[in-house]
C-alpha cells in the first residue's frame, strides 16, 4: 500500500476542503493517506517514508509570492527537509482576478524543483471555491503516476 502525506495551509477553508477531497480520492484507491494542517507539521515529518507528499497552499494578495500565513514557516525551512528525489505535488486555491493567480503554488513548486524533488503531474490551481469533480480528477492522475 502506497503511503502519502497531504500538507495544507488554509485561511478560509477552501484549500482544506480541496485537501480533504484529494485525501478521500487517494484513500479510495487503497492509499494510506495522512492529512495534516501545516501548523501540525515539523520539517523532519517530511523525511518519513512517504511515496508522495502533496503540498496545498492558498494564495493571498497581489504579490508574486503571497503564501498563506501558516505555510510561511514550512516554506522557509523546506531546504532542511531532504526532499531530493521525493515525489511531490502542489495544489492551492486563489483568485484569478489577481495578477499572480495561485502564485503560492508556483513558488512552492519552483522551490521543490530546485531542491531536486520530483514533481508528479501538473499543479492544481483552483479559482475560488473548490469543486469536487476537478479536484478528484487531478487526484486520480496523481495516483496513477505514483
Amino acid at each position: 500500500m502506497s503511503k502519502s502525506l497531504i500538507v495544507y495551509g488554509s485561511t478560509t477553508g477552501n484549500t482544506e476542503t480541496a485537501a480533504e477531497y484529494i485525501a478521500e480520492e487517494m484513500a479510495s484507491k487503497d492509499m494510506d493517506v495522512e492529512l495534516k494542517n501545516v501548523t501540525e507539521i515539523k520539517i523532519n515529518d517530511l523525511e518519513q517514508s512517504y511515496d508522495i507528499i502533496l503540498f496545498g497552499c492558498s494564495t493571498w494578495g497581489d504579490e508574486e509570492i503571497e503564501l498563506q500565513d501558516d505555510f510561511i514557516p514550512l516554506y522557509d525551512s523546506l531546504e532542511d527537509a531532504g526532499l531530493k528525489d521525493k515525489k511531490v505535488g502542489v495544489f492551492g486555491c486563489g483568485d484569478s482576478d489577481y495578477t499572480y493567480f495561485c502564485g503560492a503554488v508556483d513558488a512552492i513548486e519552483e522551490k521543490l524543483e530546485k531542491m531536486g524533488a520530483v514533481i508528479i503531474g501538473n499543479s492544481l490551481k483552483i479559482d475560488g471555491d473548490p469543486e469536487r469533480p476537478a479536484i478528484t480528477e487531478w487526484a486520480k492522475e496523481i495516483v496513477e503516476k505514483i
